[in-house]
Parts: structure tokens; C-alpha cells; sequence
């Protein structure tokens, strides 16, 4: 009986647990950088468009990697394969340093710099929800997510927040903050070690393989429409990219708002991840899924037209909540579906759904901000998103009628 209880304890699985700490680590580095990225960038250039081109420039690799990336993470031990993706962000934050010290950094070497991030981050993102499942027994895999997602949800939060802050010693301060944090996460991913069962087969490299991931998600249509619908609405309401204009041009404040503004959302996101720990959603999954993501484009909307800093910040906070609802559904379909020896290659196909929302809907909020203007911009992605819900609601019936996850 002891020997039961232990095993439904996550502290008793040390892997698990420096896999936890070490991807808190890393999470809270990526948001200090992009804070202070982003804020720099702005300073330099007072461009929406190089903003939005920043989250391109991350997104490109890991569209150009999405068949090899699934392929590694499945074929080799993946706690290996993490270490060396923190490992090159690692060196890229000590290239950041060393620019903004020397007083060269410029345009093109954050662009640089950028793509550098995403190719590091197209093997990291896949890797590391491949690895997760290995680490625990079966049994108490879902409150491990939970878990996991917890400590995302709270570097989320913290990260942008205290990036912000010290940002006013400069960039270089927040460059070398992150770059403390980088070598703790290896401290800590190093010490995984797998079990000989999680050992995946190597099965021979050839092309059904390599589209093994793509098939599986188009073959189940409930899980294609959650993810798309999900890509689709971050992707036009979305307005991350934007943040550093709306702090200093429309709100008047200065980098700690930037910081507060990018952790308002995850501040959200965290509280709801609460309250669905505590009540699940059991009924009428799709109904609950398009909701959420209606209230989402609503919420994006206020906050484009908002010049007000406590509303921004609340609009903010409920996307996230709204948002998570729509991840909580999207990750739940995707990882009771698929079998282990796939997880590497349908994680990078939805890896690229997720970095197309984030990185390419940055893009695509810089692109049309220097067309339109900041402020409409957000409004008319906040209404495209309302467009989404609707189409996808007819374009995929089965998902709108789903009642459970399973």
C-alpha cells in the first residue's frame, strides 16, 4: 500500500522533477528575452513591421524543420536532444550580451539572433512535450501535465514581469539574467535519466514515416478542427508583437508595463489552469471550445481600442484565461490519441500549429500595423477571430457537437 502511494506521488520521480524545474527555467528565460528583445528592437528602429519581423524570424526554422524535428525527438534519447536546444539559446544570449555591451548590436543582428532562437526552440518545442510522458507511470500522467503546465503558466507570468524591471539597467542586464537561468536548466536536464522501457524503436527513416505525423492529425478531424481553429484565432488576435507600442506610444508607460502587459495574459491562463484542475470539463467539450474562443477575439478587441492601462491589463488577463480553456481541449485530444512512438512527430506537427499562432501571428500584427495602424490592426484580428468561430463551426461539425474528450 506505502509502495502505491509513492508511486502517485510526482515528487518520488526525480526525472520528472528536474524536467519540471528545468523547463520553468527556460520558460521564464525565453520571456525576459523576448521582453527585452522586443523592447530594444522598438528603440532601435520605432518599426511595427520589425517587430512582427522578429516573431518571423523565429517561425520560419521550425516550419522549414517540422519533418526532421519529429524524426529526432523520436529516434533519440530526448533528454539529450533538450540539453543541446538550451545549450545554443545559451550562446545566443551571450551573443546578445556581447553586442549590447559593445554598442553594435543592431537590426539585423536581433533578426539574426531571432532565426537562431527558432531553429534552437523547432527541436525544443516537440522534445520536450515528447519527453514528459516518459517520466511518470501512466497512472498519474494527467496531474503531471497539470503540474507542468503550472510551472509553465507561473515563468510565464514572472518571467515578462521581472524582465521588465530589469530592463531599466539596460538590455544587457536582462540578457545576462536569462543567460543564469539557461545554465541552471541544463544543470537540471542533465540529471534525467530514462528508464530502459521509454527507449523508442528505430524504425527505418523513409517518407511514410516522415508524414506519419501530418497523416494522424488529418485523419482525425475533431483534433485537425481544435488545433486549426486555434492556430487561426491567435493568428489574427494575437497582438504580443505590439505590446512594446501600446506601452510606450498609446499607454504612455515605460518597459515594467511592457513586462506587466505580456504577463497579463499568462496571469489568466494560470487561473484557469486552477479552476479546470479542480473542475475538468466533462459536457459539451466544442460548444466549450468555440465559447472560449469567441471570448478570446472579444477580449482582443476592447484591448485595441482601450487607453486605458488597468483595462488593457484585464483584457489581457481574460484572453489568457479564455485561451487556455481552448488549450486545455486541444492538448487533452491530441496527447489521448497518440501512441508513444509518435509522440516526436505529431508534437512537431503541432508544434508548428502553435509557433504559426504565436511566432507568424506576431508577424502578421507588425505586418498590418504598418499598413493600417496599431490600434485597428488588433480590432480587425479581434473581429477575424469571431469570423473563425463561425466558419469553423460549420466547416467542422463533429467538434462542435463533441461532449467529451475521450
Amino acid at each position: 500500500m506505502c509502495g502505491m502511494e509513492q508511486s502517485k506521488s510526482l515528487f518520488v520521480h526525480r526525472s520528472f522533477i528536474h524536467f519540471w524545474a528545468g523547463r520553468i527555467a527556460t520558460t521564464m528565460a525565453n520571456q525576459m528575452m523576448m521582453v527585452a528583445v522586443g523592447w530594444q528592437m522598438y528603440d532601435l528602429t520605432h518599426s511595427a513591421w520589425d517587430l512582427g519581423m522578429v516573431g518571423l524570424a523565429q517561425f520560419i526554422p521550425a516550419l522549414l524543420l517540422t519533418l526532421v524535428v519529429g524524426q529526432v525527438a523520436d529516434r533519440f534519447d530526448r533528454s539529450r536532444v533538450l540539453a543541446v536546444c538550451l545549450a545554443g539559446q545559451l550562446l545566443v544570449t551571450l551573443g546578445l550580451i556581447w553586442g549590447t555591451l559593445g554598442g553594435w548590436i543592431s537590426r539585423e543582428f536581433i533578426f539574426i539572433a531571432s532565426v537562431a532562437l527558432g531553429t534552437t526552440k523547432a527541436f525544443q518545442m516537440p522534445t520536450q512535450q515528447a519527453l514528459g510522458p516518459l517520466l511518470v507511470p501512466p497512472s498519474i500522467l494527467p496531474r503531471a501535465l497539470a503540474f507542468n503546465s503550472a510551472g509553465a503558466q507561473f515563468a510565464i507570468i514572472a518571467g515578462p514581469a521581472i524582465g521588465g524591471f530589469i530592463y531599466v539597467a539596460g538590455a544587457q542586464a536582462v540578457y545576462t539574467v536569462c543567460s543564469l537561468l539557461f545554465v541552471l536548466a541544463l544543470v537540471f536536464i542533465l540529471q534525467i535519466r530514462l528508464a530502459p522501457s521509454a527507449t523508442i524503436a528505430r524504425k527505418p527513416v523513409n517518407l511514410q514515416s516522415l508524414l506519419a505525423g501530418i497523416h494522424f492529425i488529418w485523419e482525425r478531424k475533431s483534433v485537425l478542427g481544435a488545433i486549426s481553429l486555434d492556430l487561426f484565432a491567435v493568428l489574427l488576435g494575437g497582438a504580443t508583437a505590439l505590446l512594446p507600442i501600446f506601452a510606450r506610444d498609446i499607454l504612455h508607460c515605460g518597459p515594467w508595463a511592457l513586462g506587466l502587459l505580456r504577463s497579463a495574459p499568462a496571469v489568466g491562463a494560470f487561473t484557469m489552469s486552477i479552476w479546470l484542475t479542480r473542475h475538468p470539463i466533462q459536457r459539451n467539450v466544442g460548444k466549450v471550445m468555440f465559447a472560449s474562443v469567441a471570448l478570446y477575439g472579444i477580449t482582443t478587441v476592447v484591448f485595441g481600442i482601450s487607453t486605458y492601462f488597468l483595462l488593457s491589463l484585464a483584457m489581457l488577463a481574460i484572453s489568457g484565461a479564455a485561451d487556455m480553456v481552448s488549450v486545455v481541449i486541444r492538448q487533452s485530444l491530441v496527447q489521448l490519441e497518440t501512441p508513444d512512438d509518435m509522440r516526436g512527430r505529431v508534437s512537431a506537427v503541432n508544434s508548428i500549429f502553435i509557433g504559426a499562432s504565436n511566432q507568424l501571428g506576431e508577424f502578421e500584427s507588425g505586418m498590418t500595423a504598418a499598413w493600417w495602424g496599431t490600434v485597428p490592426s488588433v480590432v480587425i484580428g479581434g473581429l477575424g477571430t469571431l469570423t473563425v468561430v463561425a466558419l469553423w463551426m460549420k466547416a467542422f461539425p463533429s467538434l462542435a457537437r463533441r461532449q467529451t474528450l475521450t
